[in-house]
């Protein structure tokens, strides 16, 4: 027979249960119903460990693939959830006696083949020193500690159970999952709390989250400590509440948050306590109603749900632990061995039915026995096939040809379990450290209004899985604690709004910020929340600032509204003054026509057609040919404008004046020299645009820095003193005009066109000296459209001035538009002023 002994603390020590609280002094709570409903009572959950033992070895047995013509059996050691008692347990394993013998064995030749236990982790851990020493195979179901990992400590350790490690990287990503920003952190003064806490502020830290608080409970549970840390935990702006802690520790902790009642927390715990019920008042139940907790992976272990429902004192009798859970799932006592006829008595003494054994264990409540979620029970289950199939390779194995060296084959002291199938066909491998892969169940722990509760399972992580998607959860299918309806929020300080960076707030944890707007031209560093980065210059940062986007261009388009209607107006303007030049033309034998120089009307009025046009260059997105084009024509058309009129008004001088015997001018008049001014004064612009033009032209610009978040597209005019000449030389033609026109006032009115031309020099001069302010005071487009309409204006008020009252005449008072008028026959009977 090959033994396999469990040193597990499947039963607590003492079996009957304390009434009421006790404290001791009113200084520690280490005598409280709660601790000793735990350490000294009977655990239905930890009996079903049990079952699992045997069922798993019954199974081995019946096997003919695995160990065959070997009976497996087994030997139980009750360790009592105790350091000390495991010890004990594991020399009287060595020993073969419980009087300690070290290094000898007294029934060397009944000597167990492997270890499987103890459950907790600082039970583990000296037996696993002990039995490292003697290289004794050591299999465990639930010590989860890291330490274990470490094969140079303890090179024969083993476990079906993941390495605590991966608890925590699953919390972290948990907390990490729902936001959880600011969190508190509650753990045991042990091991298991101080390297896992070390490691969960670690990733929660790495994950962008904060501690709001850390508190150590103390070993012995004192009063003044307990409520200290229920102060904080009441008192925190943290919603989420950790709790790695074993479940000793833990009780003591829950009692007094169930006193103050507080509900509107969000519990997490580690697999040590997560899943364990065992709480004899339902105000705890209601405080961790809706905590979430992580655990080990629900496993299948086929026909034990049937093996539980058949259990039954006359089926075990030689089973000093099933009358006690008889007791304890039904509710009821077994009668003394003396008391006859008890079965007329439906009550005891103290109010308990007897115990008949005609329950069913079918009938027991699933919380209290438990038959579908097997966690820990197929660790248990897991642990023992996997000693089973090391010992079956061991005795395949020939020498010579096996895994070790120089071929060699395993013995009862070096067998290794590394991978098999279990009875539900689930692959179950050890990597080099003696540990499985992570999988573990996230629970959510519900309280329903019946007073029962249920671990729902909401989710998952594997570590397996690629980075970024190890955890799933199904938030359908979570119930929060009372005063959440959603994910509850757990925060130091909200969310910034888009666009505002957090400023940390001195003294304060990173999580504890206020929140500062991101500067014009700035967005939010999606690495770095904390810090605002500049968008290129020709880009610009989005509605939400999150990225920069290009800035929109802006000029005076023809698409838009303000382009299209002045160019409309150009045109129409230009169509108008291309109507008069025709009713000029056709009327060209009328005095009023002829009265006016004809030739130079005609020249007037094509350069104020070409004056309307010229704005149409100053619309559309500027290049470098339209922005040298738009400011050469402008000058050059206008010069010769002003030259026309310039010379219109010299030749009425000159001709009135040479009416005058006595006038110096008689003798100018046949030298034709207004005929000269134009093309004088009209090459003087031209050779200022030329020089302008070979020294520093106008050129097309992208200006990133006029107008905020757009990139204008302009003309830079190149050199300033240049193009003030050009406007320069264009207002002293003006300026000559008016001085001339206003010499001309007091001549004859009916040959009078001086008085007109001075009002529209007046008129001209009044747009161009408007313009410049307006000019200056604008931006982008408007600038543009700001000398376009002063171009129009000052052409439109030449137009109006010189050329209206004349087509008036012409086409609403043709009677006065005569030789005989003009010559002053008819000038008594009826007076006009031209």
């Amino acid at each position: 027979n090959a033994y396999l002994p469990i040193a597990t603390p499947l039963v607590i020590f003492f079996l009957y249960t304390f009434m009421g609280r006790v404290t001791l002094k009113n200084k520690y709570f280490i005598n409280s119903v709660l601790i000793k409903h735990f350490m000294f009572s009977f655990h239905i959950r930890y009996y079903r460990y049990l079952l699992s033992m045997v069922y798993s070895t019954s199974q081995i047995n019946m096997m003919h693939d695995i160990l065959p013509n070997v009976t497996l059996g087994f030997k139980l050691y009750d360790s009592c959830y105790n350091e000390v008692k495991s010890l004990i347990g594991t020399t009287w394993i060595l020993s073969g006696k419980k009087n300690i013998v070290p290094n000898f064995n007294c029934h060397a030749d009944m000597m167990p083949a492997a270890i499987v236990g103890d459950m907790p982790s600082k039970a583990s851990i000296p037996i696993a020193r002990i039995l490292g020493l003697y290289r004794y195979p050591q299999v465990s179901y639930a010590s989860a500690h890291p330490i274990l990992s470490n094969k140079q400590q303890f090179p024969s350790f083993f476990r079906t159970i993941p390495n605590d490690n991966y608890e925590v990287f699953a919390i972290a990503q948990l907390v990490k999952y729902f936001k959880w920003t600011w969190v508190g952190i509650v753990t045991s003064d042990n091991e298991l709390g101080r390297s896992g806490v070390q490691l969960l502020t670690k990733q929660i830290e790495r994950n962008g989250g904060c501690i709001a608080f850390l508190e150590t409970l103390p070993i012995y549970n004192s009063v003044e400590a307990v409520n200290r840390i229920v102060d904080v935990v009441n008192g925190s702006k943290a919603t989420v509440i950790i709790v790695y802690s074993t479940m000793e520790n833990l009780i003591s902790l829950m009692e007094e948050a169930s006193f103050y009642n507080i509900t509107g927390k969000v519990w997490v715990g580690c697999g040590s306590w997560s899943i364990t019920s065992d709480f004899p008042r339902t105000d705890i139940l209601t405080t961790l109603n809706g905590s979430l907790g992580v655990a080990p992976q629900i496993g299948k272990i086929p026909g034990f749900k049937d093996f539980l429902y058949s259990i039954h004192p006359s089926k075990f009798p030689n089973d000093i632990f099933i009358k006690t859970f008889w007791e304890k799932a039904f509710g009821c006592l077994w009668p003394p061995d003396d008391l006859l006829n008890y079965t007329d008595s439906k009550t005891t003494v103290k109010g308990a039915h007897w115990c008949t054994g005609s329950e069913k264990p079918d009938s027991i409540d699933p919380n209290v026995y438990d038959v579908y979620n097997f966690r820990y029970t197929y660790k248990v289950h897991n642990a023992v096939f996997a000693v089973a199939h090391a010992l079956h390779q061991m005795s395949l194995c020939v020498p010579g040809k096996g895994p070790f060296k120089n071929g060699s084959c395993a013995n009862i002291y070096s067998h290794q379990p590394f991978q098999f199938n279990n009875p539900a066909g689930e692959s179950i491998f050890f990597d080099e450290n003696g540990d499985v892969p992570l999988y573990v169940d996230i629970l959510n722990w519900q309280l329903f209004p019946n007073g029962s509760n249920q671990y729902v399972h909401v989710g998952s992580y594997d570590a397996r899985s690629p980075e970024g998607l190890e955890l799933t959860i199904d938030q359908g299918k979570i119930v929060w604690n009372v005063g959440h309806t959603t994910v509850p929020t757990s925060v130091c300080s909200n969310p910034c709004p888009q666009g505002q960076r957090k400023a940390t707030r001195e003294g304060q944890k990173i999580c504890c910020f206020d929140c500062v707007p991101c500067s014009e031209g700035e967005i939010l560093n999606s690495n770095d929340d904390s810090e605002c980065l500049k968008c290129p210059e020709d880009m610009w940062p989005n509605t939400r600032k999150e990225i920069c986007v290009p800035k929109p261009i802006q000029f005076l388009s023809f698409h838009e509204s303000l382009g299209s209607s002045l160019a409309c107006i150009a045109v129409i303007c230009c169509l108008l003054t291309f109507s008069v030049l025709c009713l000029f033309i056709v009327n060209h034998k009328t005095p009023i026509v002829k009265a006016n120089n004809r030739q130079l009307s005609y020249l007037l009025l094509v350069s104020l057609m070409f004056c309307f046009l010229c704005s149409l260059l100053f619309i559309g997105q500027p290049n470098t040919v339209t922005c040298m084009a738009r400011q050469v024509v402008f000058g050059v058309i206008f010069s010769i404008c002003l030259s026309v009129i310039l010379a219109k008004t010299i030749t009425v001088i000159m001709v009135f004046s040479a009416t005058n015997p006595d006038s110096k001018l008689k003798r100018l008049v046949g030298l034709r020299i207004p005929v000269y001014i134009i093309p004088i004064c009209t090459m003087v612009q031209i050779v200022i645009c030329i020089i302008w033009l070979s020294r520093s032209g106008p050129f097309a610009e992208f200006n990133m820095t006029a107008e905020i978040g757009t990139i204008i597209v302009e003309c830079n005019e190149g050199s300033t003193v240049l193009f003030s000449c050009v406007l320069g030389y264009m207002g002293l033609l003006a300026t000559t005009s008016l001085l001339v026109a206003f010499l001309a006032r007091k001549l004859p009115d009916t040959f009078n066109e001086a008085k007109f031309i001075a009002f529209s020099m007046l008129v001209f001069a009044s747009v161009w000296i408007t313009f410049i302010p307006a000019y200056l005071s604008t931006k982008g487009k408007y600038m543009v459209a700001v000398e376009v309409f002063a171009i129009l204006s000052s052409s439109s008020g030449l137009l109006t001035c010189i050329f209206f009252p004349k087509c008036y005449i012409i086409l609403l008072q043709p009677e006065i538009n005569t030789k005989d008028f003009i010559t002053g026959r008819k000038r008594n009977s009826r007076k006009f002023d031209m």
